[in-house]
């Protein structure tokens, strides 16, 4: 659909007399989507770039080819940002590859054109929150157990490789975008990933609790962030008899 509407838009965009005009909607409205795609274009194989969907959210912009992996840019890219700043979400998905109870996609850089492009593995499933309010109640509390698991293990490690990414405030390492990326295999009902790191840092355990349904009145209502936190604090006492 993101796709179509892209597509669509540049092609109106063609129309206008004026380049300043052109150039500007491009860029400002269209993120220069078509320069992007024509840059992946470049490096990946025909037959693979014939089957691409366009997804938006967040900061970015992404191209999911072939239902392999997906290639994803800020929507307002500026060449000139420095790499560190690019390598970010890089470095905290690596830090947590092996500390995470869910799976956390590979994060590549690729770079085609003067772009800098995140590329990592397609996870295949449904993202939690497009399901119905029905089906978010009945599985509410087997997620609410794989979610807090996941808090668990990630905001109660330190990893020394990201430690100069910490900041001042707060008290462990967050996704803060829960709510909006949680993969779904529909068959099995399980959790199989987490994805989209670009909002994650260091911050406040409340906060991160705060964020799993923040962004959806439908998830907020279902009753899954009580289900977090109970299963969170469940193990917190389990962890505590353990060490007395």
């Amino acid at each position: 659909m993101w796709r179509l509407y892209f597509e669509v838009c540049d092609f109106l965009a063609g129309l206008l007399p004026v380049r300043k005009w052109r150039e500007k909607i491009r860029k400002t409205e269209l993120y220069d989507y078509r320069k992007k795609f024509n840059a992946l274009r470049k490096i990946i194989s025909p037959a693979e770039f014939k089957h691409v969907r366009v997804i938006k959210g967040g900061w970015n912009i992404g191209f999911i080819i072939n239902n392999k992996y997906v290639c994803k840019i800020r929507k307002y890219y500026d060449k000139d940002i420095p790499i560190e700043k690019i390598m970010r979400e890089k470095r905290i998905t690596d830090a947590f590859q092996k500390i995470s109870p869910l799976r956390i996609p590979k994060i590549d850089i690729i770079k085609s054109d003067g772009f800098t492009f995140y590329k990592y593995g397609f996870i295949k499933g449904k993202n939690l929150n497009t399901m119905s309010f029905g089906t978010i109640v009945e599985n509410g509390w087997k997620w609410g157990r794989q979610l807090a698991e996941f808090i668990n293990a990630v905001h109660n490690a330190d990893p020394k490789e990201i430690a100069d990414l910490k900041g001042t405030d707060g008290d462990g390492w967050n996704h803060n975008d829960i709510c909006n990326n949680i993969i779904v295999n529909p068959k099995t009902m399980e959790i199989v990933g987490l994805i989209d790191w670009e909002y994650s840092g260091w911050g406040t355990l409340e906060t991160e609790f705060h964020n799993c349904t923040a962004f959806s009145k439908k998830m907020h209502k279902s009753g899954i962030g009580v289900a977090i936190q109970l299963e969170y604090h469940a193990l917190q006492k389990k962890k505590a008899k353990k060490a007395k």
